[in-house]
């Protein structure tokens, strides 16, 4: 019998935070791998962990931050959100303080408003940052 094929689950994080001048913000990070841009900060869920600790684990992993999860904000399943194959990422709403510092697959980082983050973004993060915005 064929095994099922499933989407691959991941995690995304608006990370809220206050940029050196106390202006408030969220994190982006430009990527290392493919597919290439400024994206959230985020990745694959592990075996065995829970989504809540998968935000955790991936935000510290790529911004050295240790974050607050506030709430969990939407699913996103489109299949073709990731190019290289069909993911459901669950986006969760965190706060953080300190400074960040690019991480693991993370090649730059920066704070961003809506009236100055990088267009365009990788994967549907832009569609994922409207809806934040609108809510």
């Amino acid at each position: 019998m064929a095994r099922p094929k499933n989407p691959f689950p991941t995690v995304d994080i608006i990370i809220e935070i206050k940029d050196e001048n106390g202006n408030a913000g969220f994190i982006l990070i430009k990527r290392k791998n493919p597919p290439y841009g400024w994206a959230l900060p985020g990745g694959f869920v592990d075996y065995g962990e829970s989504l809540e600790e998968a935000a955790v684990r991936e935000a510290k992993e790529e911004t050295s931050l240790d974050i607050e999860l506030v709430s969990q904000f939407h699913t996103y399943s489109n299949p073709g959100r990731d190019p290289r194959f069909h993911t459901i990422s669950t986006v969760f709403i965190a706060r953080a303080e300190g400074r960040s510092k690019a991480q693991d697959d993370a090649q730059e980082i920066g704070i961003f408003s809506a009236e100055s983050m990088p267009h365009p973004l990788a994967f549907d993060h832009e569609q994922i940052l409207d809806d934040y915005f609108r809510r």
